[in-house]
């Protein structure tokens, strides 16, 4: 098949799956005006992929057919490789602004990592490393939407998952059979999942004692799989409302819980199963870190660039960008632009090829930065955003129709900048509003604090696999040193 046009990826998505928002269950996703938007600019990511323009960024040629297929599928082999996806994953980053982090290219590239270490999943048996071969295969070709639903429900946080009071609380085995596994219980956040092709299923975090091996699963199936209910959180989307809430109207991915009543999942479908060592040591044994901490930094870098630009309009807008005190804040945000730069191509600068299996993975510990302090980076942009708007932010227009109602003459006098009209110092001031008061902007500022883990856990783990032997040899040698002569 090769790349798919937005349509298709659209058509795709008319079938059984049981999507539930509120009391209703949506008989249609595409048509649901809650994730109209959303479905859209996901269709625009797809038809970039044919557009000659972009045609050579986004695709390669299929290794089986030589049909084009999206690059976030390709196996980097060369630092060159690993610069083509990061140009890749900007191109479609800067297409969303860098609000969707659930783009294609995320889990296409978690799908790549585990192929290109298939063997780990030999571990369990054969058969599991040519599943997750074939169905690496497949998805390149068909070049299908995932997503992933990983935590289990935020229940009782001082249990694992076996000392629950409901053994099928978390998802569970429920019994294997020849055609399968049956599972049973919940997962959150599955970011996408309603208008996802396929749902990638594994525990995280990966702790798991062997009382927990009834746990120990990773899968994929398709979300209209019979059984599977995808239960959402409020819309934040305005459908239709793009001036007045420029970025919630086009990029809210909605985050649900995935309910899992007695599903079969295909053998074909199981990667890993009834290991805990195997399933709980797979995100450092298949190098899915680095490959993801890749994408991700890359989304993250078109977003604080993207915020940044905001800062600067902001400023020009009323006329303080030459104010001492706001260069200085403009200059730290432009520096954390140059960080997660630095990151991603330091990653890339460092990477190093993997003997075992002829792929180079980027090195984690620069990449890792980007983890670490993107928790803090954006709660910081949204500050200086705050402190930028102030009280500007709190007299917008109800509606920028407002703008062609008897009021307009007001509006042209009193909601001008210093060098912007009205009109124009609304559209980007409602663009800020967007970004850090309207419920759209919170769930952004929430997400990037935590979609990679809680980031006090992710500073500590940085610490305690840093290479810091050279650091501790220096001052070991210097304490060691003979006392210089007395002065």
């Amino acid at each position: 098949m090769g790349v798919r046009t937005g349509a298709e990826f659209i058509a795709g998505l008319r079938d059984s799956r049981e999507v539930w928002l509120g009391s209703e269950r949506v008989p249609d996703v595409t048509a649901h005006p809650a994730f109209r938007g959303a479905i859209a600019s996901l269709a625009r990511l797809y038809d970039m992929q044919h557009e000659p323009a972009y045609r050579e960024l986004l695709t390669y040629p299929s290794p089986t057919t030589g049909d084009p297929v999206g690059l976030s599928f390709l196996i980097p082999r060369t630092r060159e490789d690993l610069a083509r996806r990061r140009q890749m994953g900007k191109v479609w980053a800067e297409a969303t602004c860098g609000m969707m982090g659930r783009s294609a290219d995320f889990l296409n590239t978690m799908l790549m990592a585990w192929a290109a270490k298939r063997d780990y999943f030999a571990q369990q048996s054969p058969a599991c490393a040519e599943r997750v071969w074939r169905y690496y295969e497949d998805c390149r070709e068909r070049d299908l939407f995932l997503t992933h639903a990983l935590v289990d429900p935020q229940v009782d946080r001082s249990k694992n998952r076996a000392e629950q009071d409901d053994p099928y609380l978390c998802l569970r085995i429920v019994e294997e059979t020849k055609q399968g596994l049956i599972v049973r219980g919940g997962k959150m956040i599955a970011t996408a999942a309603p208008f996802a092709d396929e749902i990638l299923v594994w525990p995280f975090p990966p702790t798991l004692t062997e009382a927990e091996a009834p746990y120990a699963l990773v899968f994929i199936i398709p979300v209209a799989a019979p059984g599977l209910k995808i239960i959402c959180r409020e819309s934040f989307s305005h459908p239709g409302q793009d001036a007045d809430h420029p970025l919630s109207a086009r990029f809210d991915e909605m985050d649900a819980v995935a309910v899992f009543e007695d599903v079969l999942v295909p053998w074909e479908r199981v990667f890993l199963h009834g290991d805990a060592r195997l399933v709980g040591q797979m995100y450092v044994g298949t190098r899915i870190r680095e490959m993801t901490a890749h994408q991700t930094n890359t989304r993250l870098l078109s977003k604080v660039e993207f915020v940044y630009g905001v800062l600067c309009l902001m400023a020009e807008a009323i006329g303080t960008q030459n104010t001492p005190a706001v260069q200085e804040m403009l200059g730290e945000a432009a520096s954390y632009v140059e960080i997660i730069k630095s990151t991603l191509l330091m990653g890339e600068h460092e990477a190093q090829v993997d003997p075992s299996n002829g792929v180079i993975y980027p090195a984690l510990q620069p990449l890792q930065v980007g983890r670490t302090w993107g928790p803090r980076i954006y709660p910081r942009l949204m500050e200086m955003v705050r402190r930028l708007g102030a009280g500007g932010l709190m007299q917008l227009p109800a509606s920028s129709a407002a703008f062609d109602s008897p009021i307009g003459p007001d509006l042209e006098k009193y909601y001008r900048g210093a060098c912007i009209p009205a009109q124009g110092k609304v559209a980007l001031f409602k663009l800020a509003w967007d970004l850090l008061g309207s419920d759209f902007g919170a769930r952004h500022t929430l997400y990037e604090l935590y979609y990679a883990g809680d980031p006090s856990a992710m500073m500590a783990g940085f610490h305690r696999e840093f290479d810091k032997a050279a650091c501790v040899a220096r001052v070991k040698e210097f304490l060691a040193q003979p006392a210089g002569p007395a002065h």
